[in-house]
């Protein structure tokens, strides 16, 4: 696929339609419910001057898998595969469900752009028969148009959407009716299991002029036993505890902790903050995610599983690190494994990331906004920091 057709194409038709006609959008564009702010400016400032250990200098342990590796379900009825930054295998009450496959560099050309630490620990080919595909948002290293296309040869699973994505989809030859698109608060069922697209605090866009064209959001996938969350790409904001309150608890929720700044807080929740939404959303076990795939952020590479180690201690939470291609089930918590390098990292206390607008509401949650480390909320609000 040539670059111009990896970029895909702006709703058009009905879906822009239902775009306009959408209380989200104002003068064409999606907006987040809290105003998302950035500091450009610093951000290209620090991009310029570099930063130390921001990729893999040795071959990282990887757990190949095949199809074999699937062939039962989890006797839990609840199964997570990492294959890396986004990409994961949900096995859910007998579903399975692909969440935003990258295969390939997070760029619309294989010729330039961030590419993969380590080879995807399972081929296309390999991957089981799955019941949906699930996908955040339409940055390229959450929809890369190859392994999409690819997918859509190799199974006939739907793809579960936000608002205005499926133009992409439908642009690179997919048929309309595997293309099932939602607004927040919207929701499919794939047989019995429930997929909820939720809120987020990102944005979107292919290109230069098509920012937040297309929605972005988290998914809930609500099985007859067990629930797991996706946050896509999100900053911190309030949506998480009213996420928690409907559709909650959650046996695992899987949330992004890497790519993080100061300068774009907003955009990327970084590790204690995702502790503190995994709390929120009334999660039992938290699995990082979007971090040791690519470089895109000017953070050690390994610094998201430390913090992340770090914030889980201190908050008093259980979170499991898996290595790529590794897998666990909830129902029994691996023991920790430190499979990355130790290489310098920077503390919360040194490197803060906290997003903006938060303040009040985080004091009416009884959290010490002032403070760069997690405290858990408090416990009058009925929520509970050990869950």
């Amino acid at each position: 696929m040539n670059l111009w057709n990896a970029m895909g194409k702006r709703p058009s038709g009905e879906c822009l339609a239902r775009i306009q006609r959408s209380s989200m959008v104002r003068e064409g564009r999606f907006h987040n419910a809290l105003p998302m702010r950035d500091d450009m400016w610093l951000a290209t400032k620090k991009w310029l001057a570099g930063a130390e250990n921001r990729e893999p200098n040795v071959a990282l342990p990887i757990e190949q898998r095949t199809r074999a590796d699937y062939a039962a379900h989890p006797g839990s009825g609840l199964r997570v595969s990492w294959f890396g930054h986004s990409s994961m295998l949900i096995e859910i009450d007998g579903k399975r469900v692909l969440t935003d496959p990258v295969w390939g560099r997070a760029s619309p050309s294989n010729l330039f752009g961030p590419k993969r630490f380590f080879a995807p620990p399972i081929a296309l080919e390999e991957l089981p028969e799955l019941d949906a595909i699930v996908l955040s948002h339409d940055h390229y290293d959450h929809l890369d148009a190859e392994t999409v296309v690819a997918l859509a040869r190799l199974s006939r699973a739907p793809f579960i959407v936000p608002l205005g994505v499926g133009a992409h989809l439908e642009y690179w030859g997919i048929e309309a009716e595997r293309i099932r698109e939602l607004e927040w608060w919207q929701e499919t069922i794939v047989d019995d299991l429930r997929l909820v697209c939720t809120p987020a605090r990102h944005f979107s866009g292919r290109g230069f002029l098509d920012r937040n064209t297309t929605l972005w959001g988290s998914f809930c996938l609500i099985g007859r036993e067990h629930r797991a969350f996706f946050s896509g790409d999100t900053g911190m904001f309030p949506g998480f505890a009213e996420i928690g309150e409907r559709l909650g608890p959650f046996d695992v929720t899987l949330i992004e902790s890497g790519a993080y700044d100061a300068a774009w807080a907003d955009v990327h929740i970084g590790p204690e903050q995702a502790v503190l939404a995994h709390q929120l959303l009334r999660g039992k076990v938290l699995m990082p995610v979007h971090w040791g795939t690519f470089n895109l952020a000017l953070h050690p590479w390994t610094e998201p599983a430390e913090r992340i180690v770090a914030a889980s201690r201190s908050a008093g939470i259980q979170s499991v690190i898996p290595r790529p291609g590794g897998r666990f089930e909830p129902a029994s918590v691996p023991r920790f494994e430190r499979w990355w390098p130790e290489l310098p990292w920077r503390s919360a206390d040194a490197a803060p990331v906290r997003s903006s607008g938060i303040e009040e509401w985080l004091a009416e949650l009884g959290v010490e906004s002032v403070s760069t480390s997690v405290r858990a909320p408090s416990p009058e609000l009925g929520i509970d920091p050990a869950r």
